[in-house]
Parts: structure tokens; sequence; C-alpha cells
């Protein structure tokens, strides 16, 4: 099974043979447990659910006491699941960072910092208004739609609001080095999340020419 749960550390940049700098991101993946097995014939779908990060029992609640208990695994802080097409695991397994390799491409799933309200140039890039004494429409949203028809805004109308904090994958990502010893990936380029931010990692899906 290819499909790990990671902590993103930071950004960095190395170097290749030839001396060109590549800028990668340092994550922390694995080792994690699997903790359920989905299966077509029980659940109507295959899925592989993963736990990663340790945890203190007091910290957990009745329900995840009992799920752990079944699986007979320690406590871990996070849960997520993986859909895949074919069962080569079981639980109990452990899953390390040595289940990609240097050279593949993966995509990476995590959540986008938040940027609380923001307005429409920052939040969907808008332009401003003329920005002298007399023009009044500085950074505001602009037109809301026709006056008697439709009498009203239409869905989907870009307007100030909440930014941030949303579900993000980033596609065909190069993995550049693995660290075994410390649990450490380098991937080519940046990840969705601040620094400590959980991901999902996984095969790509769309291999780019």
């Amino acid at each position: 099974m290819k499909a790990i749960i990671g902590k993103k550390i930071g950004m960095t940049q190395i170097f290749d043979e030839k001396g060109n700098i590549i800028p990668v991101t340092a994550i922390q993946a694995g080792p994690c447990i699997v903790a359920q097995v989905k299966t077509l014939e029980t659940d109507g779908y295959n899925a592989v659910q993963l736990g990663y990060g340790e945890i203190k029992e007091k910290h957990i609640n009745k329900p995840e006491k009992g799920h752990f208990k079944k699986a007979n695994i320690a406590y871990k802080k996070h849960l997520r699941e993986f859909r895949i097409d074919s069962i080569d695991v079981k639980v109990g397994d452990e899953i390390k960072v040595n289940t990609f390799e240097i050279g593949e491409k993966v995509d990476i799933q995590g959540t986008t910092k938040g940027k609380g309200f923001q307005g429409v140039i920052k939040r969907h890039g808008q332009h401003r208004g003329p920005m002298g004494h007399g023009s009044m429409y500085h950074r505001r949203p602009g037109s809301m739609g026709a006056c008697s028809t439709p009498s009203r805004v239409f869905k989907g109308k870009k307007l100030p609001g909440h930014m941030g904090v949303q579900k993000v994958t980033i596609q065909n990502l190069d993995v550049v080095k693995i660290d075994l010893d410390k649990n450490v990936i380098l991937v080519k380029g940046s990840v969705p999340g601040p620094k400590g931010a959980l991901l999902k990692i996984r095969p790509t899906v769309k291999v780019s020419k």
C-alpha cells in the first residue's frame, strides 16, 4: 500500500548533482499503523484507515478507545482513510516512509492557512477602483447585478468573506529525498498549510508528461 500521513516541517533548499538549487518541503511522514481495513463486501468500498501520532489515553473519548482496542493497537492522535483498489495490508501493519521511492510523483492533500475575513482584492484577486479623493470607490466588490431583473444577487458572486482553511491537493510533486532513519521525505515545491499541518501523501493520479 502506497499511502501515508505526515506532518509539514517546513521548506528549505537542496542542491542536485549539477549544482542546481531545488526548493523542497520537508515532511515528517509516518510511521503509521493500519487501524482499520474496509472491504467491498463489508463496507461497500475498499479503504484503509491509518493512525498517526502519539496521544495520551486521557485525551481520547470512549468510542475512540473502543476503536483502538478492537484493532489492538496503541492510541493514535490522527486517523485518516485512504481509498485503494486492492487490499494488501492488514490491521496492525506499520507503514513507513520507504513505501515511496526517490523520483516518484505524489499527490499531497492538506488544509490551507487561514486568512480570516478578507475583501475581494485579496480573496479573489480583483482590481481596485481609482484612488483619487473624489472616486469614493477604492476596494469595494463592484456591481451586485441588475436592478428590477432579477432583483437579487446571483449565486457565486465574488464577495468579501472568510479566506483559507480549505482542503487542497497539490498534484505531481517529485520525491527528491527520503530519510528512513528520521522518517522524513523531501518533495519538490510547496504543500498546503502552515508548519505542523497534517498531510495525506499518496501516488499521483494524473501523471504529467
